[in-house]
Protein backbone atom coordinates (compact mmCIF):
# COMPACT_ATOMS: atom_id res chain seq x y z
CA UNK A 1 0.00 0.00 0.00
CA UNK A 2 1.50 3.34 -1.11
CA UNK A 3 0.48 6.95 -1.52
CA UNK A 4 -1.74 7.65 -4.52
CA UNK A 5 -1.64 10.59 -6.90
CA UNK A 6 -5.36 11.03 -6.16
CA UNK A 7 -5.51 13.32 -3.10
CA UNK A 8 -6.44 11.41 0.05
CA UNK A 9 -6.22 7.99 -1.62
CA UNK A 10 -3.82 5.11 -1.06
CA UNK A 11 -2.69 2.80 -3.86
CA UNK A 12 -2.99 -0.96 -3.52
CA UNK A 13 -1.59 -3.69 -5.74
CA UNK A 14 -4.24 -6.39 -5.95
CA UNK A 15 -3.78 -9.81 -7.56
CA UNK A 16 -7.07 -10.66 -9.26
CA UNK A 17 -5.93 -14.02 -10.62
CA UNK A 18 -2.75 -13.89 -12.62
CA UNK A 19 -2.96 -10.13 -13.20
CA UNK A 20 -2.17 -7.45 -10.65
CA UNK A 21 -4.20 -4.25 -10.76
CA UNK A 22 -3.21 -0.88 -9.37
CA UNK A 23 -6.20 0.26 -7.29
CA UNK A 24 -6.67 3.58 -5.49
CA UNK A 25 -8.88 3.55 -2.38
CA UNK A 26 -10.23 6.18 0.04
CA UNK A 27 -13.24 6.79 2.27
CA UNK A 28 -15.56 4.55 4.26
CA UNK A 29 -19.02 3.16 3.67
CA UNK A 30 -20.56 1.27 0.75
CA UNK A 31 -18.23 0.60 -2.17
CA UNK A 32 -18.32 2.89 -5.22
CA UNK A 33 -16.06 1.94 -8.13
CA UNK A 34 -14.92 4.44 -10.77
CA UNK A 35 -13.86 2.95 -14.11
CA UNK A 36 -11.85 5.00 -16.61
CA UNK A 37 -11.83 4.71 -20.38
CA UNK A 38 -9.49 5.03 -23.35
CA UNK A 39 -6.89 6.50 -23.57
CA UNK A 40 -6.92 7.47 -19.91
CA UNK A 41 -6.42 5.87 -16.49
CA UNK A 42 -7.47 6.50 -12.88
CA UNK A 43 -6.38 10.16 -13.14
CA UNK A 44 -9.46 11.06 -15.16
CA UNK A 45 -11.37 10.89 -11.84
CA UNK A 46 -9.19 13.53 -10.18
CA UNK A 47 -12.05 16.06 -10.01
CA UNK A 48 -14.73 13.49 -9.17
CA UNK A 49 -13.76 10.59 -6.91
CA UNK A 50 -12.52 12.69 -3.94
CA UNK A 51 -15.98 14.29 -3.77
CA UNK A 52 -17.56 10.96 -2.80
CA UNK A 53 -15.23 9.80 -0.04
CA UNK A 54 -17.46 11.32 2.65
CA UNK A 55 -20.10 8.65 2.03
CA UNK A 56 -18.43 5.79 0.18
CA UNK A 57 -15.39 3.59 0.04
CA UNK A 58 -14.20 4.92 -3.31
CA UNK A 59 -12.33 2.36 -5.43
CA UNK A 60 -10.52 3.64 -8.52
CA UNK A 61 -8.69 0.89 -10.43
CA UNK A 62 -6.53 1.09 -13.50
CA UNK A 63 -8.11 -1.45 -15.83
CA UNK A 64 -5.81 -4.21 -17.04
CA UNK A 65 -3.42 -2.77 -19.62
CA UNK A 66 -3.80 0.81 -18.41
CA UNK A 67 -2.08 3.05 -15.88
CA UNK A 68 0.06 1.03 -13.49
CA UNK A 69 -1.84 -2.26 -13.78
CA UNK A 70 -0.36 -5.29 -15.49
CA UNK A 71 -0.57 -5.34 -19.28
CA UNK A 72 -0.58 -9.00 -20.37
CA UNK A 73 0.07 -9.72 -24.02
CA UNK A 74 -3.07 -10.48 -26.01
CA UNK A 75 -2.17 -13.90 -27.35
CA UNK A 76 -5.70 -15.29 -27.58
CA UNK A 77 -7.32 -15.74 -31.00
CA UNK A 78 -10.69 -14.51 -29.66
CA UNK A 79 -9.15 -11.52 -27.80
CA UNK A 80 -10.71 -12.71 -24.53
CA UNK A 81 -7.68 -11.42 -22.62
CA UNK A 82 -9.01 -7.85 -22.94
CA UNK A 83 -12.70 -8.67 -23.20
CA UNK A 84 -15.06 -6.70 -21.02
CA UNK A 85 -16.10 -10.01 -19.47
CA UNK A 86 -12.52 -10.57 -18.28
CA UNK A 87 -12.18 -6.98 -17.07
CA UNK A 88 -15.46 -7.31 -15.17
CA UNK A 89 -14.14 -10.50 -13.57
CA UNK A 90 -11.06 -8.51 -12.51
CA UNK A 91 -13.38 -6.17 -10.61
CA UNK A 92 -14.92 -9.11 -8.75
CA UNK A 93 -11.40 -9.93 -7.59
CA UNK A 94 -10.90 -6.36 -6.40
CA UNK A 95 -14.15 -6.40 -4.41
CA UNK A 96 -13.31 -9.78 -2.90
CA UNK A 97 -9.87 -8.58 -1.86
CA UNK A 98 -11.26 -5.41 -0.25
CA UNK A 99 -14.09 -7.29 1.46
CA UNK A 100 -17.11 -5.80 -0.32
CA UNK A 101 -20.01 -8.01 -1.33
CA UNK A 102 -21.55 -5.33 -3.53
CA UNK A 103 -20.69 -1.99 -5.14
CA UNK A 104 -22.08 0.93 -7.02
CA UNK A 105 -20.22 1.35 -10.32
CA UNK A 106 -19.63 4.46 -12.44
CA UNK A 107 -17.90 3.97 -15.79
CA UNK A 108 -16.82 6.28 -18.60
CA UNK A 109 -15.98 5.22 -22.16
CA UNK A 110 -14.34 1.73 -22.10
CA UNK A 111 -14.92 1.69 -18.35
CA UNK A 112 -18.61 2.10 -19.08
CA UNK A 113 -18.48 -1.03 -21.21
CA UNK A 114 -16.78 -2.93 -18.42
CA UNK A 115 -19.43 -1.55 -16.04
CA UNK A 116 -22.45 -2.79 -17.97
CA UNK A 117 -20.80 -6.17 -18.59
CA UNK A 118 -20.21 -6.36 -14.80
CA UNK A 119 -23.93 -5.63 -14.37
CA UNK A 120 -24.93 -8.44 -16.74
CA UNK A 121 -22.43 -11.04 -15.55
CA UNK A 122 -22.49 -10.29 -11.81
CA UNK A 123 -25.90 -8.78 -10.98
CA UNK A 124 -25.64 -9.84 -7.34
CA UNK A 125 -22.47 -7.74 -6.91
CA UNK A 126 -24.00 -4.51 -8.26
CA UNK A 127 -26.15 -1.97 -6.40
CA UNK A 128 -26.48 0.97 -8.84
CA UNK A 129 -24.93 1.57 -12.26
CA UNK A 130 -23.75 4.88 -13.70
CA UNK A 131 -22.75 5.18 -17.37
CA UNK A 132 -21.02 8.17 -18.95
CA UNK A 133 -20.69 8.72 -22.70
CA UNK A 134 -21.37 5.32 -24.24
CA UNK A 135 -24.20 3.31 -25.71
CA UNK A 136 -24.01 -0.50 -25.86
CA UNK A 137 -21.31 -1.82 -28.17
CA UNK A 138 -23.50 -3.51 -30.78
CA UNK A 139 -25.87 -0.55 -30.92
CA UNK A 140 -22.96 1.82 -31.48
CA UNK A 141 -21.63 -0.21 -34.39
CA UNK A 142 -25.09 -0.29 -35.98
CA UNK A 143 -25.53 3.49 -35.68
CA UNK A 144 -22.51 4.45 -37.77
CA UNK A 145 -22.89 7.13 -40.40
CA UNK A 146 -20.06 8.64 -42.44
CA UNK A 147 -19.81 11.48 -39.91
CA UNK A 148 -19.68 9.17 -36.90
CA UNK A 149 -17.19 6.86 -38.63
CA UNK A 150 -14.81 9.77 -39.13
CA UNK A 151 -15.12 10.83 -35.50
CA UNK A 152 -14.83 7.30 -34.13
CA UNK A 153 -12.19 6.08 -36.58
CA UNK A 154 -10.21 4.61 -33.69
CA UNK A 155 -12.77 1.82 -33.35
CA UNK A 156 -11.64 0.33 -36.65
CA UNK A 157 -8.02 1.54 -36.56
CA UNK A 158 -7.11 0.09 -33.16
CA UNK A 159 -8.94 -3.16 -33.94
CA UNK A 160 -6.73 -3.93 -36.94
CA UNK A 161 -4.55 -7.04 -36.57
CA UNK A 162 -1.36 -6.82 -34.54
CA UNK A 163 1.09 -5.17 -35.09
CA UNK A 164 -0.17 -2.57 -37.60
CA UNK A 165 -1.76 0.02 -35.26
CA UNK A 166 0.88 -0.54 -32.58
CA UNK A 167 3.70 0.27 -35.02
CA UNK A 168 1.96 3.36 -36.34
CA UNK A 169 1.26 4.77 -32.87
CA UNK A 170 4.71 3.87 -31.55
CA UNK A 171 6.25 6.10 -34.24
CA UNK A 172 5.14 9.16 -32.21
CA UNK A 173 2.99 8.09 -29.24
CA UNK A 174 2.91 11.48 -27.50
CA UNK A 175 1.64 13.22 -30.64
CA UNK A 176 -0.96 10.51 -31.17
CA UNK A 177 -2.12 10.81 -27.56
CA UNK A 178 -2.37 14.60 -27.83
CA UNK A 179 -4.35 14.40 -31.06
CA UNK A 180 -6.77 11.84 -29.62
CA UNK A 181 -7.43 13.77 -26.43
CA UNK A 182 -7.76 17.21 -28.05
CA UNK A 183 -9.94 16.05 -30.94
CA UNK A 184 -12.67 14.79 -28.56
CA UNK A 185 -12.80 17.98 -26.48
CA UNK A 186 -15.26 20.71 -27.48
CA UNK A 187 -12.52 23.35 -27.42
CA UNK A 188 -10.11 21.07 -29.36
CA UNK A 189 -7.48 21.80 -26.73
CA UNK A 190 -5.49 19.95 -24.07
CA UNK A 191 -5.94 22.82 -21.61
CA UNK A 192 -8.86 21.18 -19.80
CA UNK A 193 -6.73 18.26 -18.59
CA UNK A 194 -4.96 18.73 -15.23
CA UNK A 195 -1.19 18.69 -15.83
CA UNK A 196 -0.60 15.61 -13.66
CA UNK A 197 -3.35 13.70 -15.47
CA UNK A 198 -2.10 14.72 -18.91
CA UNK A 199 1.42 13.63 -18.04
CA UNK A 200 0.14 10.24 -16.88
CA UNK A 201 -1.70 9.74 -20.20
CA UNK A 202 1.44 10.65 -22.14
CA UNK A 203 3.59 8.37 -20.00
CA UNK A 204 1.45 5.31 -20.62
CA UNK A 205 1.33 6.09 -24.35
CA UNK A 206 5.13 5.81 -24.44
CA UNK A 207 4.94 2.23 -23.15
CA UNK A 208 4.57 -0.20 -26.09
CA UNK A 209 2.97 -2.83 -23.86
CA UNK A 210 0.17 -0.40 -22.98
CA UNK A 211 -0.37 0.63 -26.59
CA UNK A 212 -0.72 -3.06 -27.40
CA UNK A 213 -3.21 -3.44 -24.54
CA UNK A 214 -5.30 -0.52 -25.79
CA UNK A 215 -5.40 -2.03 -29.27
CA UNK A 216 -6.33 -5.40 -27.76
CA UNK A 217 -9.14 -3.67 -25.85
CA UNK A 218 -10.62 -2.51 -29.17
CA UNK A 219 -9.97 -5.82 -30.93
CA UNK A 220 -12.05 -7.43 -28.19
CA UNK A 221 -14.71 -4.77 -28.65
CA UNK A 222 -15.05 -5.55 -32.35
CA UNK A 223 -15.23 -9.31 -31.84
CA UNK A 224 -15.69 -11.00 -28.46
CA UNK A 225 -17.59 -8.17 -26.76
CA UNK A 226 -19.88 -7.51 -29.73
CA UNK A 227 -20.77 -11.19 -30.07
CA UNK A 228 -21.45 -11.51 -26.34
CA UNK A 229 -23.72 -8.47 -26.35
CA UNK A 230 -25.62 -9.82 -29.35
CA UNK A 231 -26.16 -13.14 -27.60
CA UNK A 232 -27.50 -11.33 -24.53
CA UNK A 233 -29.78 -9.20 -26.69
CA UNK A 234 -31.22 -12.25 -28.44
CA UNK A 235 -31.73 -13.95 -25.08
CA UNK A 236 -33.55 -10.87 -23.76
CA UNK A 237 -31.17 -10.38 -20.82
CA UNK A 238 -31.44 -7.01 -19.08
CA UNK A 239 -29.68 -5.10 -16.34
CA UNK A 240 -31.79 -5.23 -13.20
CA UNK A 241 -30.01 -2.52 -11.19
CA UNK A 242 -31.05 1.14 -11.52
CA UNK A 243 -29.08 2.72 -14.37
CA UNK A 244 -28.26 6.42 -14.74
CA UNK A 245 -26.88 7.58 -18.09
CA UNK A 246 -25.09 10.87 -18.77
CA UNK A 247 -24.18 11.81 -22.31
CA UNK A 248 -22.40 14.85 -23.71
CA UNK A 249 -23.96 16.96 -26.43
CA UNK A 250 -20.58 17.07 -28.18
CA UNK A 251 -19.67 13.42 -27.59
CA UNK A 252 -20.18 10.10 -29.34
CA UNK A 253 -23.61 8.86 -28.11
CA UNK A 254 -25.20 12.17 -29.08
CA UNK A 255 -24.61 11.27 -32.72
CA UNK A 256 -26.54 7.99 -32.54
CA UNK A 257 -29.95 9.70 -32.62
CA UNK A 258 -31.62 8.88 -29.29
CA UNK A 259 -28.98 7.37 -26.98
CA UNK A 260 -31.25 7.16 -23.94
CA UNK A 261 -33.71 4.98 -25.88
CA UNK A 262 -30.91 2.53 -26.68
CA UNK A 263 -30.32 2.00 -22.95
CA UNK A 264 -34.05 1.40 -22.41
CA UNK A 265 -33.60 -1.81 -24.39
CA UNK A 266 -30.92 -3.02 -21.97
CA UNK A 267 -32.16 -2.12 -18.49
CA UNK A 268 -35.43 -2.13 -16.58
CA UNK A 269 -34.87 1.15 -14.71
CA UNK A 270 -33.17 3.87 -16.76
CA UNK A 271 -32.87 7.60 -16.20
CA UNK A 272 -30.83 9.82 -18.49
CA UNK A 273 -29.67 13.36 -19.02
CA UNK A 274 -27.31 15.28 -21.27
CA UNK A 275 -24.82 18.03 -20.57
CA UNK A 276 -22.74 20.58 -22.46
CA UNK A 277 -19.38 18.91 -22.97
CA UNK A 278 -17.20 16.97 -25.33
CA UNK A 279 -16.36 13.33 -24.68
CA UNK A 280 -14.20 13.81 -21.57
CA UNK A 281 -17.01 15.00 -19.32
CA UNK A 282 -15.23 14.46 -16.00
CA UNK A 283 -12.58 16.99 -16.98
CA UNK A 284 -14.61 19.28 -19.26
CA UNK A 285 -17.70 19.60 -17.06
CA UNK A 286 -17.10 17.94 -13.67
CA UNK A 287 -20.06 19.77 -12.13
CA UNK A 288 -22.39 17.96 -14.53
CA UNK A 289 -21.00 14.60 -13.39
CA UNK A 290 -21.34 15.49 -9.72
CA UNK A 291 -24.86 16.85 -10.19
CA UNK A 292 -25.96 13.80 -12.15
CA UNK A 293 -24.54 11.04 -9.97
CA UNK A 294 -24.25 12.59 -6.51
CA UNK A 295 -27.91 12.17 -5.65
CA UNK A 296 -28.20 8.94 -7.65
CA UNK A 297 -25.62 7.01 -5.64
CA UNK A 298 -26.63 8.61 -2.34
CA UNK A 299 -30.33 7.85 -2.81
CA UNK A 300 -30.09 4.56 -0.92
Amino acid sequence: MTQSDLPGFTRHHIDVGGVTLSVHVAGTGPALMFLHGYPQNHMCWLNIAPQFTDAFTCIVPDLRGYGDSDAPHDDSTDHATYSKRQMAQDLVGVLNHLGHAQAHVLGHDRGGRVAYRFALDHPDRLARLGIIEIVPTGDFWKSWTAELALKAYHWTFLAQPHPLPERMIDADPVAYMGHTLASWVNAKSLDIFPPAALESYRRQAKNPARIHAMCADYRAGATFDRALDEADRVAGRKISAPLKFLWAEGGFPGQTGDPARLWDNWADDVSAQSCVSGHFVMEENPDAVLDCFGAFFRSD
